[in-house]
């Protein structure tokens, strides 16, 4: 185990490339100054650093512990609108079915986290189908009412993309399929409209976010904390970990097991789940298109998901 004490922690080249590349000059501005925050981080919680994890997506994310020999997790990255409603979530959540936020700076962009151990993936530790029981039993736990005030965006917000996409290319829908883009609209405002009550959900509540803790059985990471219907929830889960070279009428089979599941635990139709799955699915492709990264396996996933309802 490396500890740095001292401002060293070095940022990983693929961060600092992916923060370029979504951020642009704010992000390489934020860069610069990044050592500096983190020394701030370090005076004002008195802790000590390890070096950053691995495969991170947005954000530095490194353990270490506090001076009172408190394991903890920092999360810092350029201050923006995800960084506060993950805040607001897990201020929410208070450490039931999600990790515990300690302290924070959201608006500066730093979150200091209760670091969850052991912290093993639940993907390492179950097979698919009990993995699934595990996220869904997860979402009862984590689900809250909304509260009277709050700064949550609603699913509504997320699914703009679309109108972005249609503006783009003069109402049509670019590279993207017509017909799959067209259809997640009307699943989406059908859905919506159906709807029997918005819950504050997680909103990225896939394999890799779901952590074994020793105290408090599985907890939550990483939450993006959005207002909604309940069956989005499982869209992020349903398009994660399915086995790589799998031909389509593999994939169907793994996701149909995966919805009878979520169905039964949660009691939402399973053709409504399976829908809710395909218009995550289509979103995800367009913000993938948005950020220019590969977006045709997960258009390929939506085509799949749609056999399902």
């Amino acid at each position: 185990m490396h500890h740095s004490t001292s401002g060293s922690v070095q940022i990983p080249t693929s961060l600092k490339a992916t923060i370029e590349r979504v951020y642009g000059e704010t992000g390489r501005q934020w860069l610069v100054t990044a050592p500096a925050v983190l020394n701030e981080c370090r005076t004002r919680w008195s802790l000590e650093l390890d070096e950053p994890f691995a495969n991170l997506s947005y954000n530095l994310v490194i353990p270490g512990r506090t001076s009172a020999g408190t394991e903890i997790v920092l999360k810092v990255g350029v201050p923006c609108a995800e960084l506060l409603t993950e805040a607001s979530a897990l201020s929410l959540f208070d450490g039931v079915g999600a990790v515990r936020l300690l302290d924070h700076d959201a608006a500066r962009g730093m979150l200091l986290i209760e670091r969850v151990t052991p912290g093993i993936p639940v993907y390492k530790l179950q097979g698919d189908a009990e993995a699934t029981q595990s996220a869904a039993a997860l979402m009862r736990r984590l689900w809250r009412v909304p509260p009277q005030q709050y700064s949550f965006p609603s699913l509504a917000i997320w699914f703009r993309a679309f109108a972005r996409l249609r503006k783009n290319f003069g109402g049509g829908t670019g590279p993207l399929p017509s017909d799959v883009i067209g259809q997640a609209e009307h699943q989406f405002t059908k859905l919506n409209a159906s709807s029997t009550g918005d819950v504050i959900l997680h909103g990225d509540l896939h394999h890799e976010n779901i952590l074994s803790s020793a105290s408090h059985g599985w907890l939550a990471i990483d939450p993006k904390g959005i207002c909604g219907d309940p069956g989005y929830e499982v869209g992020s889960f349903m398009l994660n970990q399915l086995p790589a070279g799998a031909s389509d009428a593999e994939t169907l089979t793994i996701l149909g097991q995966r919805l009878s599941i979520f169905s039964a635990e949660l009691e939402i139709g399973r053709e409504r789940l399976a829908s809710w799955a395909f218009c995550h699915a289509v979103l995800s492709a367009l913000w993938n298109y948005e950020e220019s990264t590969e977006w045709l396996s997960t258009i390929r996933l939506a085509e799949i998901l749609q056999r399902l309802f």
